[in-house]
């Protein structure tokens, strides 16, 4: 998906891939879109939720890989500058000693933000613990915000972002269900975003997982 802004132009783009449960698998995907978007022109690409890291506990609790992870958020830092895009890559983010569910920002010019996912379904909070603050910020002189899948429940929450001057947000998810579920979750997960870009007069940008992982299929496509 892609969108040009009036004033100063900025494409930008959202990613739908699948998530694999390794992390070199999923980290040579968000490279090789990474590369795909900049030959288009896109000055901002978002992934999935957790699209780095997936969210398969036995990956996420393995010996060793918060030092894994840190290394890939690293490579794909550099690998921001020397393309000259922005991305917005869902990930596991270990902090003091706690587990959140993350969207980091990399910016060309080196600059990095973290968002930690505020609102957590009941079978997150079990693993997660939620974050407390919504991030805005700029590329390129436009204002953009973050927000992660069930975050798109709480329109204070973009309202947050659109008084901080965004002027388009991204929503990173997985929307993954069991099939059956998965049917009658489709509706709402297409309204919810149109109803925040209705109700704020911004743009509304979501990227989700497509495929199968964890037992459970996504609703992306």
């Amino acid at each position: 998906m892609l969108c040009a802004m009036e004033a100063i132009p900025v494409r930008l783009g959202a990613a739908q891939v699948f998530i694999a449960d390794t992390l070199a698998t999923n980290e040579a995907t968000v490279l090789r879109m990474a590369e795909a978007a900049a030959s288009r022109g896109v000055d901002l690409l978002a992934f999935p939720e957790m699209g780095l890291t997936g969210y398969n506990h036995s990956t996420l609790s393995k010996p060793g890989f918060p030092e894994e992870l840190e290394g890939s958020l690293e490579r794909i830092s550099q690998r921001v500058k020397e393309l000259g895009l922005g991305l917005i890559v869902g990930h596991a983010a270990f902090t003091g000693g706690r587990l959140y569910n993350a969207a980091t920002v990399f910016l060309p010019d080196g600059v990095v933000h973290t968002y930690h996912k505020i609102n957590l379904t009941a079978a997150e909070a079990k693993y997660f613990t939620p974050g407390a603050t919504p991030l805005a910020f700029t590329c390129q002189g436009r204002k953009f915000g973050v927000i992660i899948c069930r975050d798109q429940n709480y329109p204070e929450l973009a309202r947050s972002l659109r008084e901080e001057g965004a002027e388009a947000m991204f929503i990173l998810s997985a929307h993954y269900y069991h099939p059956a579920e998965a049917r009658w979750k489709l509706p709402k997960n297409r309204a919810l975003p149109i109803a925040r870009a209705v109700e704020n007069g911004i743009y509304v940008l979501l990227a989700n997982a497509v495929g199968s992982h964890i037992g459970m299929v996504s609703l992306g496509n």
